[in-house]
């Protein structure tokens, strides 16, 4: 199949054209998030012939996913989502080149990877890595497209674009707390439409067409179909660079432990060590140890004072994302020892099967 077959109804556009066009083939963009905005993104980027694609996630497909990452099947769960995200645009567009990174963003791999792209896309729902993104992106001189869901209403934005104003100018408390759709819950056609804007911002940007959402915020509510736009300036932050960056990354990446659910087996009964769930009450599997407490992690700062800091701290989610987010503030509130259980309490309820049927 002939390139301007497939393109045409866009090779048309007197904005596009055959320049167009190529200028597409040749840009590489980097999305971070194979979740509910990466479904809606994906597509519409490969679909336009965006020549690169990079996709950034270390989670595997949950059935609870299925409900808003429209790209995956009920046949595919367990499968890691840049997996399947990458058959599908192969099967979508098999023009376009496309990079499955089954990592987790950090600061050790961030600035080697955005290097790489054009363009960095936030499809993340997690406020400590939007962060992370941001300074990435200044170090490497990216425009960051982000894309953020909190129930029925989104927000788009450009950041760092042609040296414009930052993530930071927007949101400069580091320290603040955000749910993300797990313990806020979500609505698929939220992160679609959300998702579609931020690929028509990519878009925008590579064929230099329109206005960049630079310098502005884009609020869209799903339930009155109203939006508004918002402006905001630069600050005068100092620019970050490599070595501040590292230094600011470093500290907390070697803090944070991760511990296997196999590897605790032995302190399911120890009245020494306390198993923190930061889960919501209503979800499953319910997990009872005598030595566990649960306090959702939205509640956990307001919450602390149950905790004793000097005390040995599992802390677990459902799958083992949320619990990092958890062990870095109790760290921050200088708790002593405090490790993350890998695979979350879908793990550990298989260890507890395990040990009784011993």
């Amino acid at each position: 199949m002939k390139d301007s077959t497939r393109y045409n109804r866009q090779i048309i556009l007197p904005e596009i054209g055959e320049a167009g066009q190529h200028q597409l083939s040749k840009a590489k963009v980097l999305i971070i998030g194979a979740g509910g905005l990466g479904a809606a993104i994906l597509p519409y980027l490969a679909a336009a012939g965006v020549g690169e694609i990079g996709i950034v996630d270390d989670d595997v497909i949950e059935v609870s996913n299925l409900q808003r990452q429209v790209i995956y099947k009920t046949s595919t769960v367990g499968n890691y989502k840049v997996d399947e995200a990458k058959a599908m645009v192969s099967e979508l567009n098999p023009l376009v080149k496309v990079n499955a990174i089954a990592e987790k963003l950090s600061g050790k791999n961030a600035i080697a990877l955005f290097e790489k792209y054009d363009i960095v896309v936030d499809a993340t729902d997690n406020l400590s890595i939007k962060y992370l993104i941001n300074d990435a992106c200044i170090v490497t001189n990216k425009p960051m497209v982000y894309g953020s869901i909190f129930r029925f209403q989104g927000q788009v934005s450009v950041f760092n674009y042609q040296n414009g104003p930052t993530y930071s100018c927007l949101y400069p408390d580091e320290n603040s707390q955000s749910l993300n759709c797990e313990d806020a819950g979500v609505i698929g056609i939220s992160v679609g439409i959300i998702g579609m804007l931020q690929a028509n911002e990519v878009l925008k940007m590579i064929l230099e067409i329109g206005e960049v959402l630079s310098g502005k915020i884009l609020v869209y509510s799903i339930l009155n179909n109203e939006q508004q736009k918002y402006d905001f300036e630069k600050n005068t932050i100092a620019k970050l660079d490599k070595k501040a960056f590292e230094e600011k990354y470093k500290v907390t990446e070697n803090q944070i432990e991760e511990i296997s659910a196999s590897a605790i087996l032995d302190e399911i009964d120890n009245d020494e060590v306390l198993f923190l769930d930061i889960r919501n009450e209503e979800e499953l599997p319910k997990i009872n140890f005598k030595n566990g407490i649960q306090i959702a992690l939205m509640n956990l700062e307001s919450e602390i004072e149950k905790l004793n800091p000097n005390q040995t701290i599992y802390v677990y989610c459902q799958s083992g994302i949320r619990s990092k987010i958890a062990a870095e503030l109790l760290q921050r509130k200088n708790f002593k020892s405090v490790k993350s259980i890998a695979g979350g309490a879908l793990a550990l309820s298989q260890i507890v099967k395990e040990k009784i049927t011993i």
